[in-house]
């Protein structure tokens, strides 16, 4: 699990009424607990089980987000949210597929925890692919567009 999202969920049993969280995810799982002041933390190692489905379309699938990768830059999400291509239902969204745009232009809004995160791009170029669809969750590091 990233460092950052790490203590981020730390920071956010700390100054919550929350006193135990645990959140099982591909690369182990973590608990926290609150108690005394005191947090103790936990980190496990998964335990592999067989798949049971095929891994061929996994695999397929993995390739494909390699290869988009390689063909331009990688707008990846600096959060777990909701992701909005526009600022309010029913308003035009602030980038479609070949539009242009400037390093520091908002080009989405992550929702997280009720409050509306700007999502800058990090780079100029044109939008050469959108990744994610309006009102999709999405996870730290995901991609959300390609900028060529």
């Amino acid at each position: 699990m990233d460092l950052r999202k790490l203590k981020t969920l730390i920071d956010l049993v700390s100054d919550s009424n929350v006193s135990e969280l645990e959140i099982t995810e591909a690369e182990g799982k973590v608990r926290i607990v609150k108690g005394g002041g005191a947090m103790v933390q936990g980190f496990q190692q998964p335990i592999y089980q067989q798949m049971q489905a095929a891994p061929a379309p996994v695999v397929a699938v993995a390739a494909a987000v390699v290869e988009e990768a390689a063909v331009g830059h990688t707008v990846k999400s600096p959060m777990v949210g909701t992701f909005y291509r526009s600022a309010s239902p029913g308003a035009k969204s602030f980038v479609e597929l070949g539009s242009t745009v400037k390093e520091g232009e908002t080009i989405c809004i992550i929702e997280a925890m009720k409050i509306l995160n700007e999502i800058e791009a990090d780079k100029s170029g044109t939008i050469s692919k959108i990744l994610c669809e309006n009102g999709q969750a999405v996870e730290y590091g995901q991609a959300m567009f390609i900028i060529e």
